[in-house]
């Protein structure tokens, strides 16, 4: 009984998030396990050029580093967030979901051969929180119960927190920008005069991800809730 609940709830979950962030604990798990090595997974252009192991373009979003507290702080984040906005503004988009982690992608594989970063995961879960963040305006939030501000200052709040622990701030750095980047173009731009939709989602895409039904008794979480955990409780303004 037990695991046909949990079976349940894990097929819940929509198919971009439950596929990336599966991806993400199995990779995660298989260096654990000494299966795999991070030397196989990491960014590196040459052996992506000359030796032709694609799969590191890839790979490198997958891996969060070893079990601890920021392999789980970023497993949070990354599920609660990439869920909401799968559940929230692209609702019925996963087409335009999965072109979003196509161009955030790309665009981090881009800027991270400047910056030097051999793992792009935690800037791509920066992207997802600052593109829900931007779009979840009125959404007042919590951090640790400490911090109250509005959910656009969350990314930079995040910044501050790994700064706190000692980390680069470049990761979060690249994730707002390339957030940024998409943000404006998708959001900003088109309604600007003269302005116009410059991210078109492929058709080959939609045909292979839209489907044409949703599922009436499918019930997503809540976007006013975008934490669900005491560093990311929020509420709308207004709210009781």
């Amino acid at each position: 009984m037990a695991y046909q609940t949990l079976q349940q709830e894990y097929f819940q979950i929509p198919v971009v998030t439950r596929a990336y962030t599966t991806a993400c604990v199995l990779t995660t798990a298989a260096v654990q396990l000494e299966l795999i090595t991070p030397f196989q997974l990491y960014f590196n252009p040459d052996l992506i050029l000359r030796n032709y192991q694609v799969w590191r373009l890839i790979t490198n979003f997958l891996f969060f580093g070893p079990v601890g507290f920021n392999f789980l702080f970023n497993m949070i984040f990354l599920y609660r967030y990439c869920r909401m906005l799968e559940e929230g503004s692209f609702r019925g988009r996963t087409a335009d979901f999965v072109f979003m982690f196509l161009f955030g992608g790309l665009l981090m594989t881009i800027f991270g051969i400047f910056v030097s970063l051999v793992f792009l995961g935690q800037a791509f879960t920066i992207m997802l929180v600052y593109v829900w963040s931007r779009r979840n305006p009125n959404v007042r939030m919590n951090f640790f119960g400490l911090l109250n501000f509005q959910a656009p200052f969350l990314p930079w709040v995040l910044m501050g927190f790994s700064l706190l622990l000692g980390n680069s701030i470049i990761v979060d750095l690249l994730g707002i920008a390339v957030g940024h980047v998409y943000f404006f173009l998708e959001d900003v731009f088109p309604n600007q005069p003269g302005g116009g939709r410059w991210l078109k989602t492929p058709s080959i895409i939609k045909m292979l991800f839209d489907t044409p039904e949703e599922d009436a008794n499918y019930n997503p979480l809540p976007e006013e809730r975008p934490g669900g955990f005491a560093w990311g409780e929020g509420q709308q303004l207004g709210g009781q």
